[in-house]
């Protein structure tokens, strides 16, 4: 970027891949900065280095844009400081920070007058495994990371924001799981909680991962329990396990969304004149007549006679104009 330009890209880059921030460079004229971020679908790093600068995140920022995160920073060179929610940290090379979107904070890099290079893992806080108010204990509180837990999480972090692009895209999602249950892991340390991370929160994460997933790949006609235990590293036993305790099997989460997904969209006056196969297999249906079969057992009536009810309903209602 022109000499001009770069704070502005810098600190437009910081708040669509972070969040909203006010930021304030040393000196502006000669601001430098590198960036690049990893998309592990449970969870995102970061990878930045720049020039000294201050940065603070206020209420009207946060109602500007709150991706609801908790985000852990490692410092890897330079030096920072980091204010929230009453605490503040001191930070060296090779020392982490955590900090929640949801909350106003202040904080400083560079203050030696050097560059800063910094890691940040974004957590979602639905994916957090650890209690609200046992997080809330460590915000802005410094977390060495030179030895135990800590070492191990800053080498990963590290090591996954080298080497992560070179991954295949399938293996991403893997390493996203990896980091968040190696930073709960040392979260739980710093806390005192060495015992392990309770296996009903973990398990309840995972459910709510899955779920996730399911809802954004529900148009896969691959999307079975199988491709779904290999997806989040899991036996098809351990899978059905964890849906034990739900009202609905993981296939018939899928096939009830997917039927959802199709009757809705035969319902839209505007997609009136699309066949009711184009929109079966653009929601995962490859087979007509066992889509039909489903849709019947499910609402009672075939497809194209729910679409007719439904058309001559909103006909009725005036919600358009005369059927072409």
């Amino acid at each position: 970027m022109p000499a001009a330009d770069r704070f502005d890209w810098f600190a437009d880059v910081v708040s669509s891949a972070l969040m909203p921030s006010a930021l304030t460079p040393q000196d502006a004229a000669g601001f430098y900065a590198e960036g690049a971020v990893l998309d592990l679908e449970t969870a995102q790093v970061s990878r930045f280095s720049y020039s000294p600068l201050r940065s603070r995140r206020t209420p009207t920022l946060i109602r500007k844009g709150d991706p609801e995160q908790y985000q852990l920073g490692l410092v890897t060179k330079g030096s920072a400081w980091f204010a929230q929610q009453g605490g503040e940290a001191e930070l060296q090379a090779g020392d982490m920070v955590l900090w929640d979107t949801s909350r106003p904070y202040e904080s400083g890099s560079g203050t030696d007058g050097r560059n800063v290079e910094a890691f940040v893992l974004q957590i979602p806080k639905a994916q957090m495994l650890l209690p609200t108010q046992q997080v809330d204990r460590l915000l802005a509180q410094r977390i060495p990371g030179g030895t135990g837990m800590g070492a191990i999480l800053a080498q990963f972090l590290v090591a996954l924001a080298g080497n992560g692009p070179d991954c295949r895209p399938q293996e991403l999602g893997g390493l996203g799981n990896m980091a968040v249950e190696l930073a709960t892991s040392c979260l739980a340390h710093r806390l005192g909680a060495v015992r392990a991370v309770p296996s009903e929160l973990r398990a309840h994460a995972l459910l709510r991962q899955i779920t996730a997933f399911i809802e954004h790949n529900l148009c896969d006609p691959e999307l079975t329990p199988g491709a779904i235990a290999d997806r989040h590293h899991l036996s098809l036993r351990s899978l059905y396990a964890l849906f034990q305790g739900q009202e609905e099997s993981v296939a018939a989460m899928i096939r009830r969304r997917r039927l959802e997904q199709c009757r809705s969209e035969l319902a839209r006056p505007e997609l009136r004149n699309e066949p009711v196969q184009t929109i079966a297999a653009r929601w995962g249906f490859t087979s007509a007549t066992a889509f039909s079969r489903t849709f019947r057992a499910a609402y009672g009536r075939t497809p194209s006679d729910y679409r007719r009810q439904a058309l001559d309903t909103a006909r009725a209602s005036g919600a358009y104009g005369t059927r072409r």
